[in-house]
């Protein structure tokens, strides 16, 4: 295996661990939040980007 192949191997997993504990983190918090408060939250953020809704 050469140096690059192992860069791009270790970039990788690196990628995958980092996107995992995202995932993780974003599933953890969103469990112990109530529904109308993330509701809330996402209809706020369509607003400040400029989405409509309802």
């Amino acid at each position: 295996m050469t140096a690059l192949a192992q860069t791009a191997a270790k970039s990788t997993i690196l990628s995958i661990v980092a996107a995992m504990g995202l995932g993780i983190g974003i599933v953890t918090i969103a469990g112990h939040v109530q529904a109308a408060t993330l509701h809330d939250a996402a209809h706020d953020v369509r607003h400040a980007t400029g989405f409509p809704c309802h």
